[in-house]
């Protein structure tokens, strides 16, 4: 049997994690995802399948601010923007959906700035 690589083996984690997390109109998802340069967050609910809100280092409105920040501060950063926005939307509580990444640097900066901006989760 072949090694499995470092991006089917996250895939694999974030199937077994999504068999038990999902997203209702009540209380929706918070995805992240993670490239080496940028992350992105959505919050989306799983009954409609459909993303309520979004927010990324790739956002024209936040692109400018994140030009001097680390990648820990841009991901706490677009936390925040993400939470600000879901407020704006209604959304209080959400699921956090890690995406089979672990719960460690980028992606746990990102939960935190969320939890800063008001999401609870």
């Amino acid at each position: 049997m072949a090694k499995m690589t470092s991006r089917e083996q996250r895939l694999r984690r974030h199937y077994r994690l999504r068999s038990r997390v999902a997203g209702t109109p009540e209380r929706p998802r918070l995805n992240v995802f993670r490239s080496n340069q940028h992350i992105y967050a959505q919050i989306i609910d799983d009954t409609i399948g459909h993303t309520l809100v979004s927010a990324s280092t790739m956002d024209s409105e936040l692109r400018e601010k994140l030009t001097k920040m680390k990648g820990v501060e841009q991901a706490q950063a677009v936390g925040k923007a993400v939470a600000e926005r879901a407020r704006q939307a209604g959304i209080l509580k959400v699921v956090f959906d890690r995406g089979g990444y672990k719960y460690h640097g980028r992606v746990k900066a990102l939960a935190d700035g969320a939890r800063e901006g008001g999401l609870e989760f």
